[in-house]
């Protein structure tokens, strides 16, 4: 059974070597991403109440602008 992956190592690779790595390593990429998905859940864990805490079941992008300062 795989890890689920929800953002693509692509993805970690790309904003690395936009960063200016030339080159980045598997183990690179793997840590980037668990800890922009980790960033991104406590984010929309925070939007999600926002939300809610407005009466709304919608979370819409300025709850997720909020959340993240």
């Amino acid at each position: 059974m795989g890890v689920k992956r929800l953002i693509p190592l692509a993805a970690m690779e790309k904003l690395m070597k936009q960063a200016g790595a030339e080159r980045v390593s598997e183990k690179a990429k793997d840590a980037l991403k668990d800890v922009l998905e980790d960033i991104a859940e406590d984010i929309a864990i925070q939007a999600v109440k926002l939300a809610s805490h407005a009466g709304r079941k919608t979370v819409k992008g300025q709850d997720v602008k909020l959340a993240a300062k």
